[in-house]
Formats: C-alpha cells, sequence, structure tokens
C-alpha cells in the first residue's frame, strides 16, 4: 500500500528561533504566486552577502497576499487595530553560502499608514496601500473564490488577484514547499544586510485555480513577468513567531578571503 504523504512530512524541520522572541503573529487567508525568472535578474535585488536560491534551475518571483491577524510584540497579545491588516508582497529567494535560505522583500503593501511609517522608518519597502480582501462567486458555486485587490495611494499601482482553492488537492511538489518553507528575511538596513528569523509549523497547502488576475506590483517593483503564474498556491494560515535579527557577514569582503 503507498502512503501519500503531504507537505508536513516534506518539510525541512523550522531552526531554533534565537531568543528573544520578537512578535507573535498569525497569517491566514494566504495566495502565493510565482513566476519564472532568470538568475541575473533576481541576482540585481540580492543584499550584500546573499545570492538567488533558485530552484529548478531558474529564479522564482512571487505575489503573496494574506490577512495579518493579532500581531503583537514578544510574546504578548495582538496590538489592537494595528496588528491586524492585510498585505500583498512582492518577493524573490535568497540564500547565504552557509545554505541559510530567505526571502528578499522587493515591496510590501499595507493597509495600516503607521504599520507603513514604522516598517519604511527600519529601512523595510512597505507601501500604504488600500487592500481589501474578496470572495467572490466562481464557476463552482460550492468553491467560492478568495481573493485581494490593492490601490496604491501615491504610487499608483493595483493588483487584484484570486484563486479557487482545491482544499481535496494538497500541494506537495518540491516547488511549493521551496517559496513556502522560508524561516526568515534578508534586507539592506543602514548599508548592512541583516537576516531576521521566523519559525512557525509547515502551512497548510492546497493547489489552486487562478480566478481573477490583474497586477502592477511585480513590474512596479523591477521585474518583467508574462502570462499566467505556473505555480498558484493557498494556504489557510499559520502562527509564526519572529526571532532576534543578526548581522549577515559577507565572507567576499573579509580579509584575506
Amino acid at each position: 500500500m503507498v502512503k501519500h504523504l503531504n507537505a508536513a512530512a516534506l518539510w525541512p524541520a523550522p531552526p531554533e528561533l534565537p531568543s528573544p522572541t520578537m512578535s507573535d503573529q498569525r497569517w491566514t487567508d494566504a495566495i502565493f504566486l510565482h513566476w519564472r525568472i532568470p538568475e541575473p535578474v533576481a541576482a540585481r535585488f540580492m543584499p550584500q552577502g546573499v545570492q538567488p536560491d533558485n530552484f529548478d534551475g531558474t529564479s522564482w518571483v512571487g505575489l503573496v497576499g494574506f490577512r495579518m491577524k493579532n500581531a503583537g510584540i514578544g510574546r504578548g497579545p495582538g496590538i489592537p487595530y494595528l496588528g491586524s491588516f492585510n498585505e500583498v508582497n512582492v518577493r524573490l529567494y535568497s540564500r547565504e553560502p552557509d545554505g541559510t535560505r530567505g526571502v528578499v522583500f522587493l515591496s510590501l503593501d499595507a493597509n495600516r499608514l503607521p504599520v507603513v511609517l514604522a516598517a519604511r522608518a527600519a529601512q523595510v519597502p512597505y507601501v500604504w496601500s488600500r487592500i481589501h480582501y474578496r470572495q467572490l462567486q466562481s464557476a463552482d458555486p460550492q468553491a467560492p473564490s478568495t481573493g485581494y485587490a490593492v490601490s496604491r495611494y501615491r504610487r499608483g499601482a493595483s493588483s487584484r488577484f484570486s484563486v479557487v482553492p482545491r482544499l481535496n488537492a494538497p500541494a506537495q511538489d518540491a516547488l511549493s514547499i521551496h517559496v513556502t518553507a522560508r524561516f526568515g528575511m534578508h534586507g539592506n538596513i543602514g548599508g548592512r544586510t541583516f537576516y531576521i528569523p521566523n519559525t512557525h509549523k509547515p502551512w497548510p497547502l492546497y493547489a489552486a485555480e487562478l480566478h481573477d488576475f490583474q497586477d502592477d506590483l511585480v513590474k512596479s517593483a523591477g521585474i518583467s513577468v508574462s502570462g499566467p503564474p505556473e505555480s498558484v498556491l493557498y494556504s489557510p494560515g499559520v502562527r509564526t513567531q519572529f526571532g532576534r535579527p543578526r548581522v549577515v557577514i559577507d565572507r567576499g569582503q573579509l580579509p584575506g578571503t
């Protein structure tokens, strides 16, 4: 009898989160859309000391929407109002020489101005936008579509995408795990590359069908893609915690290397 593995069985073990816990939050109704892009394109956006983390011979760019729920400081309760908002981000995948994997955010749209201002003060590329979570009728009345509509206040770019989740079709392939089993972000802050770690259980992942799509955010981030995304995924969500950031040492810049 063949044992059918689910995505959780194939995931790498989440790393131990360094103390102290900086934030506890939950991400829900996540949609992942991904396209192949050439590695040299992704390399242009990598912070010092990290390189593109390829899969199947190419780099990948993701358009990801989700609902932040009850984000709090440390292990404390969620911050009222500011701790819950909608977010849509454009991201690439990064890797340090020691194998540590992460994401590099090209943009992060959110609909809470104080959150955006605080993040931008820390040089995280947040953008203030209207973002609506949407549930729409699809061709299958038993499977409504779910998605997001984004409209930036100042920069004009917009996005609209929705999917029909196939909750009877768990996503178990290696690409799905590659773009979701990411336990930290790489970013440039004050001229230095930082890694901000997080940890969470495996996403409950499902295949999904693209229902509605129009996007300017990927292009606005400086990357051109064409056609529908090659990978379309949905997850009801996970709870995650963030740990203490660390500086990424660029081994190529060390004396004698």
